[in-house]
């Protein structure tokens, strides 16, 4: 059974950091795609940041770019995502999501290539 556990939410003010973490367990995957993803109130879940483990590519959204890094350690079986420079904007409930093995990191940018979802973790940041 596939479990993605989140943690590292919190409440931080703009211009803060936060860094996400996200423990896989229960798959083998050895090239697979994680993500983190974020839905704020009232908005659709977009994507945030995505890596392929099988050789690290990584994948930002636009608002993002620059400011958030999204790592692996596959010793581990987690991924993070390093939050700088956090704007009220950002704001939400954030995700962590597996994908199955792939050999094309394409998948990666293809949000309903995701089947494995973690509770979330919420993200508050004040002005």
């Amino acid at each position: 059974q596939v479990q993605l556990v989140e943690s590292g939410g919190g409440s931080v003010q703009a211009g803060g950091s936060l860094r996400l973490s996200c423990a896989a367990s229960g798959y083998t995957y050895s090239s697979n795609c994680m993500g983190w993803f974020r839905q704020a109130p009232g908005k659709e879940r977009e994507g945030v940041a995505t890596i392929y483990t099988g050789s690290g590519s990584t994948y930002y959204a636009d608002s993002v770019k620059g400011r958030f890094t999204i790592s692996q350690d596959n010793a581990k079986n987690t991924v993070y995502l390093q939050m700088n420079s956090l704007k009220p904007e950002a704001a939400a409930m954030y995700y962590c999501a597996a994908g199955s093995e792939v050999i094309w990191v394409g998948f990666c940018s293809i949000a309903s290539h995701f089947g494995y979802w973690g509770q979330g973790t919420q993200v508050t940041v004040s002005s």
